[in-house]
Protein backbone atom coordinates (compact mmCIF):
# COMPACT_ATOMS: atom_id res chain seq x y z
CA UNK A 1 0.00 0.00 0.00
CA UNK A 2 1.37 3.47 -0.72
CA UNK A 3 0.41 6.61 0.91
CA UNK A 4 -0.05 10.09 -1.41
CA UNK A 5 0.00 13.77 -0.23
CA UNK A 6 -2.36 15.54 -1.95
CA UNK A 7 -2.43 19.17 -2.34
CA UNK A 8 -5.74 20.57 -3.03
CA UNK A 9 -6.17 24.03 -3.66
CA UNK A 10 -2.98 24.53 -1.08
CA UNK A 11 -5.31 22.30 1.13
CA UNK A 12 -3.00 18.86 2.46
CA UNK A 13 -4.93 15.42 2.23
CA UNK A 14 -2.90 12.15 3.12
CA UNK A 15 -4.55 9.16 0.63
CA UNK A 16 -3.25 5.77 0.03
CA UNK A 17 -4.07 2.80 -2.24
CA UNK A 18 -6.70 1.40 -0.26
CA UNK A 19 -8.49 4.62 -0.59
CA UNK A 20 -8.40 4.61 -3.87
CA UNK A 21 -10.09 0.81 -4.26
CA UNK A 22 -12.98 2.05 -1.61
CA UNK A 23 -14.15 4.70 -3.73
CA UNK A 24 -17.59 4.12 -5.22
CA UNK A 25 -16.57 5.37 -8.97
CA UNK A 26 -18.18 4.65 -12.64
CA UNK A 27 -16.11 5.73 -15.64
CA UNK A 28 -18.13 7.73 -17.90
CA UNK A 29 -15.80 8.66 -20.19
CA UNK A 30 -12.23 8.96 -20.21
CA UNK A 31 -12.05 12.49 -18.57
CA UNK A 32 -15.75 12.00 -16.67
CA UNK A 33 -16.48 10.26 -14.00
CA UNK A 34 -19.24 10.19 -11.83
CA UNK A 35 -18.34 9.03 -7.92
CA UNK A 36 -20.42 8.21 -4.75
CA UNK A 37 -20.03 9.32 -1.28
CA UNK A 38 -22.09 9.07 1.46
CA UNK A 39 -24.93 8.70 -0.60
CA UNK A 40 -23.82 11.92 -2.63
CA UNK A 41 -23.17 12.28 -6.07
CA UNK A 42 -19.98 13.33 -7.61
CA UNK A 43 -19.71 14.38 -11.61
CA UNK A 44 -16.06 14.40 -11.84
CA UNK A 45 -14.32 15.90 -14.71
CA UNK A 46 -10.74 15.61 -15.73
CA UNK A 47 -9.52 19.14 -17.04
CA UNK A 48 -5.64 18.48 -17.47
CA UNK A 49 -2.67 15.91 -16.43
CA UNK A 50 0.52 16.96 -16.26
CA UNK A 51 2.23 13.89 -15.52
CA UNK A 52 5.52 14.76 -15.15
CA UNK A 53 5.25 17.57 -12.56
CA UNK A 54 1.94 15.28 -10.59
CA UNK A 55 -0.32 17.85 -11.09
CA UNK A 56 -3.70 17.76 -12.74
CA UNK A 57 -7.02 20.16 -12.38
CA UNK A 58 -10.14 18.32 -12.13
CA UNK A 59 -13.83 20.09 -12.36
CA UNK A 60 -16.03 18.61 -9.32
CA UNK A 61 -19.96 19.67 -9.95
CA UNK A 62 -18.48 21.95 -11.94
CA UNK A 63 -16.06 23.55 -9.63
CA UNK A 64 -12.27 23.35 -10.42
CA UNK A 65 -9.34 22.11 -8.12
CA UNK A 66 -6.13 21.87 -8.88
CA UNK A 67 -3.88 19.03 -7.27
CA UNK A 68 -0.64 18.23 -6.56
CA UNK A 69 0.31 14.31 -5.93
CA UNK A 70 2.93 13.66 -3.88
CA UNK A 71 4.26 10.14 -3.49
CA UNK A 72 6.15 8.55 -0.87
CA UNK A 73 9.78 9.65 -2.41
CA UNK A 74 9.03 13.26 -2.93
CA UNK A 75 7.62 13.15 0.88
CA UNK A 76 11.03 12.27 1.86
CA UNK A 77 13.29 14.53 -0.42
CA UNK A 78 10.56 17.68 0.34
CA UNK A 79 11.07 16.41 4.26
CA UNK A 80 14.96 16.53 3.53
CA UNK A 81 14.72 19.53 2.05
CA UNK A 82 16.58 19.04 -1.27
CA UNK A 83 14.34 20.74 -2.95
CA UNK A 84 15.00 24.74 -1.11
CA UNK A 85 16.33 27.06 -3.64
CA UNK A 86 19.08 28.53 -2.95
CA UNK A 87 20.29 32.18 -3.92
CA UNK A 88 23.91 32.48 -4.08
CA UNK A 89 25.40 35.26 -1.47
CA UNK A 90 27.89 37.62 -3.80
CA UNK A 91 31.01 39.10 -1.66
CA UNK A 92 32.61 40.53 -4.42
CA UNK A 93 32.85 41.52 -7.82
CA UNK A 94 36.13 41.44 -9.95
CA UNK A 95 36.96 42.42 -13.45
CA UNK A 96 36.46 39.28 -16.22
CA UNK A 97 38.90 41.19 -18.46
CA UNK A 98 41.15 44.88 -18.36
CA UNK A 99 39.27 47.63 -19.80
CA UNK A 100 38.07 50.85 -19.44
CA UNK A 101 34.99 51.69 -16.67
CA UNK A 102 32.46 53.48 -18.90
CA UNK A 103 29.21 53.74 -16.63
CA UNK A 104 29.09 52.56 -13.15
CA UNK A 105 25.33 51.93 -12.43
CA UNK A 106 25.38 50.95 -8.74
CA UNK A 107 25.84 52.56 -5.61
CA UNK A 108 26.96 51.94 -1.89
CA UNK A 109 24.35 50.67 0.40
CA UNK A 110 22.26 49.60 -2.87
CA UNK A 111 20.35 46.05 -2.69
CA UNK A 112 21.46 43.78 -5.07
CA UNK A 113 20.01 41.05 -6.55
CA UNK A 114 20.97 38.38 -9.52
CA UNK A 115 21.21 39.60 -12.78
CA UNK A 116 21.46 43.53 -11.62
CA UNK A 117 23.61 45.33 -13.64
CA UNK A 118 26.35 46.68 -12.15
CA UNK A 119 28.66 48.65 -14.39
CA UNK A 120 29.70 48.92 -18.11
CA UNK A 121 33.06 47.70 -18.94
CA UNK A 122 34.37 48.82 -22.58
CA UNK A 123 37.23 46.17 -23.96
CA UNK A 124 38.72 45.56 -27.35
CA UNK A 125 35.99 48.12 -28.64
CA UNK A 126 32.99 46.37 -27.55
CA UNK A 127 30.99 47.76 -24.07
CA UNK A 128 29.84 45.09 -21.40
CA UNK A 129 27.72 45.03 -19.00
CA UNK A 130 28.83 43.34 -16.01
CA UNK A 131 25.37 41.50 -14.38
CA UNK A 132 25.69 40.33 -10.62
CA UNK A 133 26.28 36.76 -10.28
CA UNK A 134 24.06 36.84 -6.60
CA UNK A 135 22.48 38.82 -4.18
CA UNK A 136 23.71 41.19 -1.30
CA UNK A 137 24.18 44.88 -0.80
CA UNK A 138 26.91 46.93 -1.90
CA UNK A 139 29.69 47.54 0.46
CA UNK A 140 32.11 49.29 -1.29
CA UNK A 141 32.86 50.54 -4.83
CA UNK A 142 36.47 50.18 -5.84
CA UNK A 143 36.10 52.21 -9.83
CA UNK A 144 35.04 54.88 -10.78
CA UNK A 145 33.83 56.26 -14.39
CA UNK A 146 37.11 56.54 -16.54
CA UNK A 147 39.58 54.16 -14.55
CA UNK A 148 41.11 51.44 -16.32
CA UNK A 149 40.75 47.62 -14.53
CA UNK A 150 43.14 45.08 -15.27
CA UNK A 151 41.83 41.57 -15.21
CA UNK A 152 40.44 39.80 -11.73
CA UNK A 153 40.82 43.45 -10.23
CA UNK A 154 38.47 43.92 -7.31
CA UNK A 155 35.93 46.57 -8.78
CA UNK A 156 32.66 46.04 -6.03
CA UNK A 157 33.02 44.33 -2.54
CA UNK A 158 29.62 42.90 -1.11
CA UNK A 159 28.22 42.25 2.18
Amino acid sequence: MSNYLITVNEEELEFNTSDADSLDSISVSTQKLHVLDNHTAFEVEILSTDFLNKTMSLSVNGNRYDIKIEDEYDQQVKKMGLLAVTTQKLNEVKAPMPGLIVDVMVEVGQEIVEGTPLLVLSAMKMENIILAQGEGIIKSIEIKKDDTVEKGQLIIEME
